[in-house]
C-alpha cells in the first residue's frame, strides 16, 4: 500500500511541476478601466472573468496563447512566460466595431432593477420609517502595506553642472517601509449619534481623537468621502455627485446584466451587474445584491476608475421585524489611479505621483491608500426622536474632545493592529516636534487674511496695495484676537497713499451678544476713498488675496467719511445676515457734478439702512464649540441686499432705494472638469448719484494700442469692457464658465484651460443729471466670449477675450483683451 502511495505522491508532484496557475486581470489599454466578465479561451476551453476583470487559469503548455474575446474590442492572443504569476492584459478597443457596439439591458434585469426602484419607499429606512437612531464608529485610516514597498537603497545617477556623472543613494523607500512598519501614517476615530426623523439627518458627535492633534481638526470631522445610504440620489462619492444607478435617470445611463442567485442570511438574492454604457466612461461599476421578495439591496460594492481608485463595499443586515436590511457596516479603500497630475489628499498624507511621469515609478508612498470603516450599534429603529436641526447637520460635543484610552479600548477589533496602537504616540510626537497644530492654525488665519502676532492679528491686506489714483498705498492694520478677549474686538487700519499723498484711517470696535449664532454689533469709523459705482455685498465671504489684479487699473474714486453702526448674525439657519444704519460724507475725485431738484452737488451726503443676507440652502453645516463651519459648500447660493436711504436723517441729501441680487451655481464633476453659472441683477430707484450706480467690473484700459492693454485679469470681470464706458441704474448680467481637467503639454507644464461667456444688459434713466464724466447707456447689451489658459508656468497663465454684438466696435483691436492670470497655491 506504501508503495501506491508513494507513486501517488510522485505523480502528483509531477503534475504540479508541469502547469502553473496564473492569476491575470483584463483592462482597457486606455482608461485602465477592468473589462467585467470578458471570454477567455484556452485549449478549447472557455472561462469567464470576474465583474473586476480578474481570473485564474493553470497554464500547462506554454506555446499555446490566452485568447481574449471582448465584445467592442480586438481580439488578442497573450501567450504565457514560465515564472510569470501575475499578469496585465491590456486590450485596444476595435475602431471599425466600437463605436456600432449597442448593449442593452436584458429586459428582466430591466423590470428587476425598475422593482428596486419602485419599492424605495419601502426599502430606504429614511422613507420607511418614521425615525431611528443608531451610534456608529468610524475610523479613518491612511497606511501602506510594508510588504508591498521594496526596501532597497537604490542608486540615483545624476549629472553635475559640466555633465559630470554622479552615483548618489536614494534611501526614501528604505526609510518609507521601516516607518510604516511601526506605525500607520495617519488615523483619526470618531463615535457618533446618527438620528433620524421626518425632518431630517442630526449627527452629534460625542467622541474624536486625531492622532497628532490635542484639538481636532474640525474640517475632517465633517468631510464625507461616500453617501451613507446607498438608495441616495445623486450619490455623493469623495463629495462629488454623481447620478445613482438605482434611480429612474440612471437606468439611462447604466446596464445592467444578472449574474448570479444566492442566500445571504437565508434570503434569496439576485447578483445584478452595472456598468456605464459607455464603457470608456469612469462612472460608478459595481455589484448590487437584490432581495428576490422585498426587491431591497442586501449588499453593494461599488467601484470607480479614474484619477484615483475607489471601492466601497456596503453590507446590511435584515430586521424580521421591520421587514428591512438596515446598514450594518461600510468599507471605503482610496487607492493610486490613473492621473495625470501629483494628486494630493488630507494635504500631503496621501501623495500619488503622475502616472505619466517619464521617470520610473520607485515611489514608495504610491502604495499609500485611504480606508474608512464605519460600523452602526445600539440601533433603534421607528424610536421616538426629536431632531434639533436649524440648519446644523453636525454637531459637536465639548466633552467628546476628551475620550480617554479606554473609552477607545471597546471599539478595538478583536486581532490588535499593533501598528494602530503605535500611531497616536508617534504622530502626537511628530506634531509636537513640528509643531503641526500652530502651522495649521496659521494657515486658517491666513487664508481669512491674518497672521495673528500676541494679541492682535496682523491685516495681511492692509500692507500694499496699488491702483491709479493713490500710486502705491501702505498700511497697517489689524483686529484684536481671542488673547484679549473672546467678547469684544477692536478692528482698524490706517493707510498713506504716496501718489495723492493722503492718509486714511477705519476704526471698527464690536461687541458679541450671542457666542452661538455668532452674532456681533459693531460700530465703525473710517475716512477712505471707494470705487466709483462698484457691485459689493456686504456678506460676500472675506478671502485672503496676495495680490487682488484688478483694482491696479483703477483711477476713479470718491472720498468717503463714513460712520456707521451694524449687526452681523447667523441666527437663522443657512444664513448670514447683516442690517446696518450708516451716514456718508461723498467727495468724488474726478470731474463730476450731480444736478438733482435743480441743485449742483459737488459733494454730497447720504444716510442709509442696509439690510443683506447671504442664503445657501443646499449647503451643510457643523456647530462646533467655538464657532459654526460650512462643511459641504454646495450650490446654487444666493445674495440678496436692499439699500434705502432715509429721508431728513443726518443731513441725507438724496432719496432713493437700490435692489441688488446675485447666485452662483458651480456644478463639479467626478472627471475633475467643472462648470459655473453666476447671475447678477440690480435697480436703482429715486435719484442715485453716479458714484452708487452700477458699473459691471469692467477691466479694460482706455489706450489705443493691444499691447499697452494688457495688463492682470481679474475674476468674473468684463475683460474688454473699458473703465467707465457703462453706468446703469438698472442690470443684470449672466457669466457662464466651463474648466477642463489639465493639459500635460510638457514636463512641469500642465495648463488648465476654461471657456467663458458674459453678457450684460442695462438700463439708465436720468443721464442728463450727471454731469463731468462722459458714459454710455447698455440697453442694447454687451457680449464677450474667451478663453483662459491659466496655471501654465508657476500659477502664471495668459487669457483672451473678443468682444462682440451690438457694442462692439468699429476697429477689431479695440475689441480684443489679452491678460496676465495668475493663481497663487497657499497649500492650505
Amino acid at each position: 500500500m506504501r508503495y501506491i502511495f508513494f507513486w501517488f505522491v510522485l505523480f502528483h508532484t509531477a503534475i504540479s511541476f508541469g502547469q502553473d496557475k496564473i492569476k491575470a486581470q483584463i483592462i482597457d489599454i486606455d482608461s485602465r478601466v477592468p473589462l467585467a466578465y470578458a471570454k477567455v479561451e484556452y485549449l478549447g476551453k472557455t472561462l469567464t472573468t470576474t465583474w473586476e476583470g480578474k481570473f485564474e487559469i493553470a497554464i500547462t503548455e506554454y506555446d499555446k496563447p490566452l485568447i481574449i474575446k471582448y465584445k467592442g474590442y480586438q481580439t488578442k492572443n497573450v501567450y504565457i512566460s514560465p515564472n510569470q504569476d501575475l499578469v496585465i492584459i491590456k486590450m485596444a478597443i476595435d475602431l471599425n466595431t466600437f463605436e456600432k457596439v449597442e448593449i442593452y439591458t436584458d429586459n428582466k434585469v430591466n423590470k428587476l432593477v425598475k422593482k428596486v426602484i419602485d419599492n424605495k419607499r419601502f426599502n430606504q429606512p429614511e422613507k420607511a420609517l418614521e425615525s431611528f437612531q443608531y451610534k456608529n464608529y468610524e475610523n479613518l485610516l491612511v497606511t501602506a502595506n510594508p510588504d508591498s514597498i521594496s526596501g532597497k537603497i537604490e542608486p540615483v545617477y545624476k549629472r553635475t553642472l559640466f555633465g559630470k556623472r554622479i552615483i548618489r543613494l536614494d534611501s526614501t523607500n528604505y526609510k518609507f517601509k521601516k516607518m510604516v512598519e511601526k506605525n500607520h501614517l495617519y488615523q483619526t476615530e470618531k463615535v457618533n449619534l446618527i438620528q433620524y426623523n421626518k425632518k431630517g439627518y442630526k449627527e452629534t458627535v460625542i467622541a474624536t481623537r486625531m492622532a497628532g492633534f490635542k484639538e481636532p481638526l474640525y474640517e475632517y470631522l465633517g468631510l464625507n468621502l461616500f453617501s451613507y445610504s446607498v438608495y441616495e440620489n445623486p450619490f455623493e462619492i469623495l463629495e462629488t455627485p454623481v447620478q445613482n444607478p438605482i434611480s429612474n435617470y440612471g437606468r439611462r445611463l447604466y446596464n445592467f446584466y444578472m449574474v448570479d442567485s444566492l442566500n445571504i442570511q437565508n434570503r434569496k438574492t439576485y447578483k445584478v451587474f452595472f456598468q456605464p454604457k459607455k464603457l470608456k466612461s469612469s462612472r460608478l461599476r459595481g455589484l448590487l445584491y437584490i432581495d428576490a421578495e422585498t426587491f431591497a439591496i442586501a449588499r453593494a460594492y461599488y467601484r470607480i476608475y479614474g484619477i484615483v481608485n475607489i471601492n466601497a463595499d456596503y453590507t446590511f443586515d435584515y430586521q424580521d421585524k421591520e421587514g428591512l436590511w438596515f446598514p450594518k457596516k461600510r468599507k471605503i479603500t482610496v487607492l493610486k489611479g490613473n492621473n495625470v497630475d501629483d494628486i494630493k489628499i488630507l494635504g500631503n498624507t496621501i501623495k500619488f505621483s503622475s502616472s505619466l511621469d517619464p521617470t520610473p515609478n520607485t515611489n514608495a508612498t504610491d502604495q499609500v491608500y485611504l480606508i474608512i470603516e464605519s460600523t452602526p450599534f445600539d440601533i433603534e429603529l421607528d424610536k421616538r426622536v426629536t431632531v434639533h436641526n436649524k440648519g446644523i447637520k453636525i454637531s459637536i460635543e465639548k466633552d467628546g474632545l476628551k475620550r480617554e484610552d479606554s473609552y477607545w479600548k471597546k471599539f478595538a477589533k478583536d486581532t490588535i493592529d499593533k501598528r494602530r496602537l503605535r500611531t497616536y504616540t508617534s504622530l502626537d510626537s511628530l506634531s509636537e516636534s513640528k509643531n503641526l497644530e500652530r502651522k495649521i492654525f496659521l494657515g486658517k488665519k491666513i487664508l481669512n487674511g491674518y497672521y495673528p502676532i500676541s494679541i492682535i492679528d496682523l491685516d495681511l491686506r492692509s500692507l500694499v496695495k496699488f491702483n491709479n489714483y493713490e500710486g502705491f498705498r501702505f498700511g497697517l492694520g489689524g483686529v484684536t484676537n481671542d488673547k484679549l478677549s473672546e467678547k469684544y474686538k477692536v478692528a482698524f487700519y490706517g493707510a498713506y497713499g504716496i501718489k495723492d499723498e493722503a492718509f486714511k484711517f477705519g476704526i471698527t470696535p464690536s461687541y458679541l451678544l450671542d457666542p452661538t449664532s455668532e452674532t456681533w454689533i459693531s460700530a465703525s469709523y473710517s475716512d477712505d476713498l471707494n470705487e466709483i459705482s462698484q457691485i459689493t455685498f456686504a456678506t460676500d465671504p472675506r478671502r485672503f488675496k496676495i495680490y487682488d489684479p484688478r483694482p491696479i487699473n483703477i483711477s476713479t474714486f470718491y472720498g468717503n467719511k463714513t460712520t456707521s453702526l451694524f449687526v452681523e448674525s447667523n441666527y437663522f439657519p443657512k444664513t448670514e445676515t447683516y442690517f446696518a444704519l450708516f451716514n456718508s460724507q461723498i467727495n468724488p475725485k474726478f470731474d463730476y457734478t450731480f444736478v438733482n431738484n435743480d441743485i449742483a452737488y459737488k459733494t454730497y451726503t447720504i444716510t442709509a439702512f442696509q439690510a443683506a443676507i447671504q442664503w445657501n440652502p443646499f449647503s451643510n453645516y457643523m456647530q462646533t464649540p467655538k464657532s459654526r463651519i460650512e462643511i459641504e459648500k454646495r450650490h446654487p447660493k444666493f445674495s440678496f441686499q436692499v439699500t434705502q436711504t432715509v429721508p431728513k436723517m443726518l443731513d441725507n441729501d438724496f432719496v432713493f432705494t437700490k435692489i441688488d441680487f446675485k447666485t452662483f451655481y458651480e456644478i463639479p464633476y467626478l472627471s475633475g472638469q467643472s462648470s459655473s453659472v453666476l447671475l447678477q441683477t440690480g435697480i436703482a430707484f429715486g435719484d442715485v448719484p453716479l458714484t452708487h450706480l452700477y458699473s459691471l467690473q469692467p477691466n479694460n484700459l482706455n489706450r489705443d494700442a493691444l499691447l499697452q492693454r494688457i495688463t492682470f485679469a481679474g475674476k468674473n470681470s468684463f475683460e474688454t469692457m473699458y473703465f467707465n464706458e457703462f453706468f446703469s441704474d438698472k442690470y443684470v448680467s449672466l457669466q457662464l464658465k466651463h474648466t477642463f481637467n489639465r493639459v500635460r503639454l510638457a514636463y512641469r507644464i500642465n495648463p488648465e484651460f476654461s471657456f467663458v461667456t458674459r453678457y450684460a444688459w442695462g438700463q439708465i434713466n436720468k443721464e442728463n443729471t450727471h454731469m463731468g464724466l462722459p458714459f454710455k447707456s447698455l440697453e442694447k447689451g454687451f457680449f464677450e466670449s474667451g478663453v483662459e489658459c491659466n496655471k501654465l508656468f508657476r500659477g502664471l497663465g495668459v487669457t483672451a477675450f473678443f468682444r462682440y454684438g451690438p457694442n462692439q466696435l468699429p476697429t477689431i483691436e479695440d475689441n480684443i483683451a489679452i491678460k496676465i492670470s495668475y493663481f497663487i497655491d497657499l497649500g492650505f
